[in-house]
């Protein structure tokens, strides 16, 4: 990075501490800029979100090629979200430790195993790792959406899997084959909060150690807080179970009901 960019992230790490300052880096034709935005997180000190208004303004300048933020009073060493969110924005991410003034850069690796990721909501989830498998095994893809820690506690709040399913290409069917996604409500909620990938009674993921085992059936699921795995399905977890999901075209003679008009989802960039 060039001295004049890492002297602009200084200078602007020294004028929020002890707050995280965030910001992003630009392409403008042959040259790079710092582009400071405003963190609009709820608590600064300890974690940062982008205002939306400013990464647009900064995408009408050039080309976003890099996101910064600070570390106050810690080390540059990136955090879980810190890895999960690289990875979700696929652009690399500029770690500055202030006042120590260490600056370290991480880079999307392109794949993040589906199996012992650590739990970031919004970006190394129980939704996520539901999208990351569907992508990996059938090469589907999925519209991000914006979804708020603690959305499933209040009946206030919309039930983001009962209502987004049909927008994201599922049907509700009556009994699962490896593939459908089981959303089930865990804890005391107002919604159904909680989402694997049914798999039958073949644990085995392409690339990885399922450690299953057993006679099945099982289901791939990131539970809230602790690392993603694969357990068998049954028991309790067949007792939380809500719905039963299956995209479009991979019937195998289930009971559907009628489709609907689907809707996008989607969400400005977060962070």
């Amino acid at each position: 990075m060039r001295k004049h960019i890492i002297a602009a992230i200084q200078a602007h790490a020294a004028a929020e501490y002890p707050r995280e300052c965030c910001g992003l880096l630009l392409a403008i034709g042959r040259k790079q800029k710092y582009f400071p935005c405003r963190n609009i997180a709820k608590e600064p000190n300890q974690e940062f979100r982008l205002d939306p208004e400013d990464y647009a303004a900064a995408e009408d300048l050039g080309e976003v090629i890099g996101i910064v933020h600070s570390h106050p009073d810690a080390t540059s060493r990136p955090s879980p979200h810190d890895l999960a969110m690289c990875e979700a924005t696929a652009l690399p991410w500029h770690i500055l430790s202030w006042p120590e003034g260490d600056m370290r850069t991480i880079t999307p690796t392109g794949s993040t195993p589906l199996l012992k990721r650590p739990f970031v909501h919004g970006a190394w989830d129980c939704w996520q790792v539901c999208v990351d498998w569907y992508q990996r095994e059938w090469g589907l893809e999925f519209e991000a959406f914006q979804r708020t820690d603690g959305w499933w506690e209040s009946a206030e709040n919309t039930s983001l899997y009962e209502a987004n399913y049909e927008a994201a290409g599922f049907v509700r069917v009556d009994r699962p084959q490896r593939g459908d996604m089981i959303v089930m409500q865990v804890g005391r909620t107002a919604h159904p909060n909680h989402a694997g990938i049914y798999l039958g009674n073949d644990p085995s993921l392409p690339g990885e150690e399922s450690g299953a085992f057993g006679p099945g059936p099982f289901l791939l699921h990131h539970l809230y807080g602790r690392p993603s795995e694969i357990i068998v399905y049954g028991g309790p977890w067949h007792d939380r179970s809500r719905l039963i999901l299956r995209q479009k075209g991979k019937s195998s003679g289930a009971v559907t009901p009628n489709e609907f008009k689907r809707r996008s989802v989607s969400s400005p960039h977060t962070f």
